[in-house]
């Protein structure tokens, strides 16, 4: 399997998540999403849109002090990652 530099969900930089992926159903490290996004096989969030996790996004990135500008062009990448691709 490909090991992504960031999470295939949400974007964020795997090195930033302090587990280093998701965990598999059979426990595994994922290398496709962060522990955020991805624990035991499943999404947290199962029913976001990408259009939510833009919202989703935009919002952290603005928490943590990012300009509401690179917020959004950040999220606008969003529907290019994996699990947005077929939405």
């Amino acid at each position: 399997m490909k090991t992504y530099k960031n999470c295939q969900s949400r974007g964020m930089p795997m090195r930033k998540d302090l587990k280093k992926g998701g965990s598999n159903l059979d426990g595994t490290r994922s290398l496709l999403y962060c522990s955020y996004c991805y624990q035991d096989g499943a999404f947290t969030q199962p029913d976001f849109t990408v259009d939510d996790m833009k919202k989703f996004c935009v919002k952290k990135m603005k928490e943590m002090g990012f300009p509401g500008m690179v917020a959004r062009l950040f999220a606008a990448g969003l529907p290019r990652l994996e699990r947005w691709k077929n939405d």
